[in-house]
């Protein structure tokens, strides 16, 4: 059995054992197909991609790490990422998420802090053929109002409360997947927008991930 293959079970086991967090005991064929397809290895730098398809965050380099395939794959799933949907990603790290939302969606606008991760996620993401992603270094908290709405938006860093910039900038009938809450003490939040405009919150699970400040970082998150 492939490395790749034992990822991809791994995952399923570990949306089985949560069920009673995520009321999800197996997610989207679309979403696992994805996250089959896409060459994690290529996302982590030489000395880590023997740990590739291991379900663990990786370091990536400036003192970030690349999100646990498990979490990916739930932030995914949650997002309910449709065809013709724009899906705005806050943190592009090293470009893996964006890649699997890439599959899955239309479009992916995605919004990196620091500026030579940008650089070489689109240079990655160019070179293994991922043509519908934008990205652009900048403030995370902000957004990129110039593409919104979105149908979708997804946050790999926790902040301590949802940024209204980009509740703002989701569209009617849109979802949010988001971590919220301090160190120790987040959880992962499904945000649903309705027809109307009202919102609406859902904790999903305790994890651990870099706090979303000032602009803030973006990547790397665990189940906790």
């Amino acid at each position: 059995m492939n490395r790749r293959q034992t990822m991809i079970e791994e995952i399923a086991a570990e949306a089985a054992a949560t069920v009673d967090y995520t009321g999800r005991p197996a997610f989207d064929r679309c979403v696992m197909a994805a996250m089959a397809s896409v060459p994690r290895h290529e996302f982590v730098p030489p000395p880590e991609q023997a740990y590739a398809y291991v379900n663990n965050a990786l370091p990536i380099g400036h003192g970030q790490t690349i999100s646990q395939p498990y979490i990916v794959a739930l932030m995914t799933d949650l997002l309910d990422p449709q065809p013709d949907h724009r899906v705005l990603e806050i943190g592009t790290g090293s470009g893996y998420q964006a890649a699997i939302l890439s599959t899955l969606v239309r479009q992916v606008y995605s919004v990196e802090l620091i500026p030579e991760l940008a650089a070489e996620a689109r240079e990655r993401l160019l070179r293994l053929g991922y043509r519908n992603i934008s990205i652009r270094a900048g403030d995370g908290n902000a957004g990129w109002v110039e593409h919104a709405p979105y149908d979708g938006i997804i946050v790999t860093a926790a902040a301590a409360q949802v940024p209204e910039t980009l509740l703002a900038q989701l569209r009617n009938g849109g979802r949010m997947v988001i971590p919220v809450g301090e160190s120790g003490e987040q959880e992962l939040v499904l945000i649903e927008k309705s027809a109307s405009g009202a919102i609406t919150e859902r904790h999903i699970l305790p994890v651990a991930f870099v706090p979303l400040v000032g602009g803030g970082r973006l990547e790397g998150g665990r189940a906790r």
